[in-house]
């Protein structure tokens, strides 16, 4: 492993190996399936358990956040990806994120728990689903 020093602190950095991929080869059919799923409703969430159920910290605390923010319930779908090892790591790779829950505002991937979670403190969140015309309607 090599490091660096920042500020007289040791930085891990990640191995460099030439001309060795770690990439999985997304098949034409798992590439289908999500790009079915993005497209089925205008908020989806690829998370570990169900909106009902969440098997996962992170899977829990972005279906709140959605919940807190007002999302409308018939513009949103969740994937369970602990039913199929094959969306689980393939959704990994479509993205180019490597945790679940994934999060996707109108086919747009916005990102994970982390960033859900930030964008929800700052507001920002608020402001990307309210244009997307995502949330319950006030009456």
């Amino acid at each position: 492993m090599l490091f660096t020093r920042i500020a007289g602190r040791p930085l891990l950095r990640k191995p460099v190996y030439p001309n060795v991929s770690f990439t999985r080869l997304l098949s034409q059919e798992s590439r289908e399936a999500i790009l079915h799923a993005i497209n089925s409703a205008p908020v989806v969430l690829f998370m570990k358990g169900t909106p009902e159920f969440p098997q996962c910290g992170f899977s829990g605390a972005t279906i709140n956040i959605l919940g807190r923010q007002g999302v409308d319930p018939a513009k949103f779908a969740a994937y369970n990806v602990l039913e199929d090892p094959e969306l689980r790591e393939g959704i990994k790779e479509f993205s180019e994120w490597p945790t679940i829950p994934q999060l996707y505002v109108n086919k747009e991937f916005i990102g994970g728990c982390d960033v859900i979670t930030s964008m929800a403190q700052s507001g920002e969140l608020a402001e990307l689903l309210e244009k997307a015309d995502v949330l319950v309607p006030e009456e």
